[in-house]
């Protein structure tokens, strides 16, 4: 097994199961209850799933799917959504960052000074660890809860970027995911946040449970790599059967086209058509993703109608010049290869002439 890929593998998993456990803390802190840090076994699985594919992967990646990326989710959701539900009981002034930086110097410069003629520099490290760690729990809830929300999704993000990758799948590819990640992650940011931070949602208990309802489902796209990677297609298999060739040839677009459906945009839309229609919510950030998602869907759909009228389009060619029987669904490489190929042996057979041609030439 390779060194780095050995080291990826083992520095992100303890990353995220970091991220779990003061996400733990957090909730154990604002609950004051012990009995949360139960939550903590959750990493368990995620500790499994890392010796299982040390041992059976060597510890690279699987194709089409993340397991360390979704038991994080697992690990990490929970807590959210109890630090959402519970919400913030403390006053949060305007600026409570500066705040809380000059509070802390001043904490720490007074256990500098108690402890700098009595018992030397391990008890200062000691005092000074404490005082840091008192004064994050002076952190007003709702800023903790947006602390974690936007350190989850980036390390889901910079966790993906990190893990090794499988055969199946290219650096290309990689690149692609990871970009698209960026936008999906922003984009769930800007949902939870502006939606939770209503102060009429806020009241309504039935409509908080929802909307992190929406905002998990909207979490379970980033453990699969479908949105990079093509089905492979046999012309033998799916001869006759259009619906197999349209999802064989498109199936990174169309999967692309289905999260934004029924994953993300979609469902951004009807919870917040819900609260403007039933609930008369309205300020302007809501109306304006609204609009954006109203805008995603539509060019969604447009897209969807495009591939499918080209890819009747390509079929209808072929059956006129009686190509039935070949799949137009090929990867590019394949159909590349193919061509290459032929062109050689064209090359070949143009270089070297017939016997008799060569006969002759040789009489004369």
């Amino acid at each position: 097994m390779e060194l780095m890929v050995l080291l990826n593998a083992l520095v992100t998993r303890l990353l995220f199961v970091l991220h779990s456990l003061i996400g733990v803390w957090r909730v154990t802190a604002v609950k004051k209850e012990p009995k949360y840090w139960l939550l903590a076994l959750l990493n368990l699985l995620l500790c499994l799933e890392t010796g299982l594919t040390l041992k059976f992967k060597q510890g690279r990646g699987y194709k089409w799917f993340s397991p360390a990326i979704f038991l994080y989710l697992i690990c990490t959701v929970p807590s959210l959504w109890l630090l959402e539900i519970h919400h913030g009981t403390q006053y949060c002034g305007n600026e409570p960052g500066a705040v809380q930086v000059n509070v802390s110097n001043q904490d720490f410069n007074q256990s500098r000074e108690s402890s700098h003629g009595s018992e030397g520099t391990d008890h200062h490290i000691i005092q000074t660890a404490k005082v840091f760690v008192n004064q994050l729990s002076t952190i007003c809830e709702s800023v903790w809860t947006l602390a974690l929300h936007q350190t989850f999704l980036l390390l889901l993000v910079v966790g993906r970027w990190l893990l090794p990758i499988g055969v199946e799948i290219t650096r290309d590819q990689l690149s692609q995911l990871l970009l698209m990640f960026v936008g999906t992650a922003a984009d769930i940011l800007e949902f939870a946040s502006e939606t939770l931070e209503i102060e009429d949602v806020r009241k309504n208990y039935v409509l908080i449970n929802a909307i992190l309802a929406v905002w998990t489902w909207s979490m379970l796209q980033f453990p699969l790599d479908l949105a990079v990677q093509h089905i492979g297609c046999k012309s033998s298999a799916s001869a006759g059967r259009i619906p197999s060739l349209l999802l064989c040839r498109y199936s990174a677009e169309l999967w692309n086209i289905g999260v934004s459906l029924f994953i993300q945009d979609g469902p951004f839309f009807i919870v917040r058509s819900i609260l403007m229609g039933h609930f008369r919510i309205f300020n302007q950030m809501l109306v304006f993703f609204t609009a954006k998602n109203v805008l995603v869907v539509i060019l969604q759909l447009y897209r969807l109608a495009v591939i499918t009228l080209d890819f009747r389009a390509t079929v209808v060619q072929k059956s006129r010049k009686g190509e039935v029987s070949c799949c137009p669904c090929e990867p590019y490489a394949a159909r590349a290869h193919a061509i290459g190929h032929q062109e050689n042996e064209m090359k070949e057979f143009v270089a070297v002439p017939p016997k008799e041609e060569s006969q002759a030439l040789s009489e004369d």
